[in-house]
């Protein structure tokens, strides 16, 4: 859709879930995701989530692996 084209800035966003991912910043965040702070090109925003998401599983997994959650 958008490519990687440089021109393009984009923002890091996260869900409830704390999963991330980009959105082109100029376009409202979709429902259920919101900014983080983070914005730059495509390179940046993906730099910045690899070293920022350092576990993967979606937050319900992780709560309910701790025993957070009740089943």
């Amino acid at each position: 859709m958008f490519g990687d084209d440089e021109t393009i800035v984009y923002a890091v966003v996260l869900n409830q879930e704390e999963q991330y991912s980009i959105w082109p910043h100029e376009r409202d965040v979709p429902a259920g995701w919101s900014q983080t702070g983070m914005v730059g090109t495509k390179a940046e925003c993906l730099e910045h989530i690899e070293k920022i998401w350092v576990d993967m599983r979606p937050r319900s997994l992780r709560d309910w692996l701790s025993g957070e959650v009740s089943s």
